[in-house]
């Protein structure tokens, strides 16, 4: 009769262990991509380089800190924005180079 506890113990188990793998690759583990995609982003940032902030403003980064970066919208505007309010490279290419 042992056997067949176990037996019944796996069959009760296994649901959850599949649920488990489905949410691992389904859900974590993109999103854990993504994460590391945009900060590897965050981390190329320099002077120089034209970028869209999560607000949608566009500006060449003029200064850059731990935590702050420096934008120049237009002609004789320059904004502070935190470093983590960039959303992405202007420059395709170089969004994609980032993301790689």
């Amino acid at each position: 009769m042992q056997g067949g506890d176990t037996m019944a113990m796996i069959n009760a188990i296994w649901p959850f262990i599949l649920m488990g793998g489905i949410f691992y690759f389904m859900l974590y583990r993109p999103q854990k991509q993504e994460q590391q995609k945009r900060q590897r982003m965050l981390d190329s940032l320099k002077k120089g380089d034209k970028v869209v902030t999560v607000g949608g403003m566009f500006g060449v980064i003029t200064a850059i800190s731990e935590k702050k970066v420096t934008l120049k919208l237009a002609e004789d505007v320059e904004v502070d924005f935190a470093r983590s309010a960039i959303s992405a490279f202007q420059d395709p290419v170089k969004q994609e180079m980032a993301e790689k």
